[in-house]
């Protein structure tokens, strides 16, 4: 016997949700009394309306902006932003199908690449804006592939004072990759006024209290929601990391009410089973708009993932019609130092992934083991809590760069992987063409 003890209806109808629960959340949130959502209103309320909101975003974000606000406080990074674009026109970047013959010969010109499931070339963390122009001239000469996506973690208001927020902003105007900031608001540091996010935690020493699930307490989801609105609409940054339930929340929320926001949920999140990843899109589908986007646009999943638990992520995601607007963000590397037990190296599971999973993104946050664990000074998770001048005064940012340009070579191994294996890659597409 079954557990329905011989009833002939099927199993799955006892899951079936209720239209009345659904009634039941829809008053919760009509409700003009509730504090959860009135304070969300407030918060949102102090940038103007809707519309406003998402008409400053989208000047702020304009190249010509962007370098006007350079240019005002002579920035050297005007001259780096030139030469980047300089170089983009002058198709100094290896072009697709010449990188291609380089792998593969001139066989590459009859191999039919998959565009459709094309993975995401993607790096982390660019921290400090003259590494992309290091990266750009090293990728120039050694013939390599830029990144189509690039994750920075840097403390926002530390890069405000240096002005490298908005030449980060404009250098991917000009690359056209996507890429994401990450909020002071997120538990590990003291938040933008200086208070600390979270009063059990005393900075990266006791980083085992933010990973047991206590980055946000109280009302920093607000805190949160206030400051993704300030660099939303001063300088247009639409894409930041997410790390809190309470946070993806608001975010969600935000977005349902009319902000074009978007975020990408970290892999600190510890997503890392298939249902775990269920409750995550369910959520999301539950507060996605009448169009079926999401501001959910990148799914960072746990490092523990194995390649079934994946595949089940993107089958969750196709049946809420998600495939084209989240995009699964899986590590293939990780920095050699304080994050996972090393060697980690995920390349080959995801060129067994890369034929059938789509909208995929091959994260490098580390360099190949091989070559890291033979450094001095191996990359170390740890650097991304540190402020720019701790590394300067330890002569560190130089050791720092050769981490940096570690992982441009592993994205650029992952490239080379998936191109012997005939399977395709996004990199940045205004500089490579197709």
């Amino acid at each position: 016997m079954g557990i329905l003890d011989g009833q002939d209806m099927a199993k799955q109808n006892k899951l079936k949700i209720d239209p009345k629960r659904i009634e039941e959340i829809n008053d919760f949130f009509f409700d003009d009394d509730n504090p959860l959502v009135n304070s969300l209103i407030e918060v949102i309320e102090k940038y103007g309306s809707i519309k406003e909101i998402n008409r400053k975003a989208s000047e702020a974000r304009q190249l010509t902006n962007l370098m006007d606000k350079l240019e005002s406080k002579d920035s050297p990074y005007v001259d780096d932003l030139l030469w980047l674009q300089e170089q983009r026109d002058d198709e100094a970047f290896i072009a697709i199908p010449e990188y291609r013959r380089k792998i593969m010969g001139e066989a590459a010109d009859s191999i039919d690449f998959d565009e459709e499931h094309a993975v995401t070339l993607e790096i982390s963390a660019c921290q400090y804006f003259p590494w992309l122009i290091e990266e750009a001239k090293y990728a120039i000469e050694r013939q390599d592939l830029m990144p189509g996506r690039f994750i920075r973690v840097r403390n926002m208001k530390e890069q405000v004072e240096d002005n490298q927020v908005v030449a980060f902003a404009a250098g991917m105007q000009i690359v056209g990759a996507s890429y994401v900031e990450t909020l002071d608001t997120k538990g590990t540091l003291p938040g933008p006024d200086g208070a600390p996010t979270n009063i059990h935690l005393g900075g990266p020493e006791t980083i085992t209290g933010y990973f047991g699930g206590v980055g946000m307490p109280n009302n920093f989801p607000l805190k949160w929601a206030d400051e993704y609105l300030h660099y939303y609409t001063t300088y247009g940054v639409k894409q930041v990391l997410n790390i809190n339930p309470g946070s993806v929340l608001v975010g969600y929320m935000m977005h349902k009410l009319g902000i074009d926001m978007e975020f990408k949920i970290s892999v600190f999140m510890g997503n890392d089973n298939p249902y775990a990843c269920l409750w995550t899109l369910l959520t999301a589908n539950l507060f996605s708009r009448d169009d079926g986007t999401s501001p959910l646009i990148g799914f960072n999943l746990s490092n523990s993932v194995d390649n079934e638990t994946i595949e089940l992520a993107a089958y969750v995601r196709e049946a809420f019609e998600f495939t084209d607007v989240v995009r699964i963000e899986h590590h293939i590397t990780e920095t050699y130092k304080s994050i996972v037990r090393q060697p980690y190296d995920r390349t080959d599971e995801l060129v067994e992934l890369a034929d059938h999973v789509k909208n995929i993104s091959a994260k490098h946050e580390g360099g190949n083991p091989e070559i890291e664990e033979k450094r001095e000074y191996p990359s170390d998770i740890l650097d991304y809590f540190r402020s720019k001048s701790d590394i300067l005064d330890a002569g560190d940012m130089p050791k720092m760069l050769r981490n940096y340009l570690d992982k441009h070579d592993s994205l650029n191994r992952t490239a080379r992987d998936l191109t012997k294996n005939e399977l395709a890659f996004v990199a940045a597409p205004k500089l490579h063409k197709k």
